[in-house]
C-alpha cells in the first residue's frame, strides 16, 4: 500500500487540497474533473447563483445519472426515477424561489 499523498484540485475555480494513495490520484482527478464539468455547466445556465446551491444541484444531478444507471443494469423500476426527478423539480423551484 502506497503513502498518502496530497493531491491539488481545483473545482469551480477553487482549490482544494485532498488526500490519498498515488493509486487512486488518476481516479479522483478524473472525478474533480467531472464534477468541476457539472457545476461549471450550472454555473453558465445563470439560474441557479451561490457555490453551495451549485454544488447541491451537481450533486443531484450526479445521482440522479448514477441512479438511473443503476436501474437500467438491474431492470428496477422507475419509480426512484420518478421520486428523484419530483425532488430536482421540488428543489429548482425552492432555489429560484429563495434567490428572488
Amino acid at each position: 500500500m502506497s503513502a498518502p499523498t496530497t493531491v491539488a484540485l481545483n473545482i469551480l475555480d477553487k482549490e482544494y487540497r485532498v488526500s490519498c494513495n498515488e493509486a487512486e490520484r488518476s481516479s479522483l482527478e478524473a472525478s474533480a474533473r467531472f464534477l468541476d464539468d457539472k457545476m461549471q455547466t450550472i454555473k453558465q445556465s445563470g439560474r441557479i447563483v451561490g457555490l453551495d446551491r451549485i454544488a447541491v444541484m451537481a450533486a443531484l444531478n450526479i445521482s440522479h445519472e448514477l441512479l438511473d444507471e443503476g436501474q437500467k443494469k438491474s431492470g428496477l423500476s422507475l419509480d426512484i426515477n420518478d421520486k428523484i426527478h419530483a425532488l430536482q423539480n421540488k428543489l429548482d423551484f425552492a432555489i429560484n424561489s429563495f434567490g428572488k
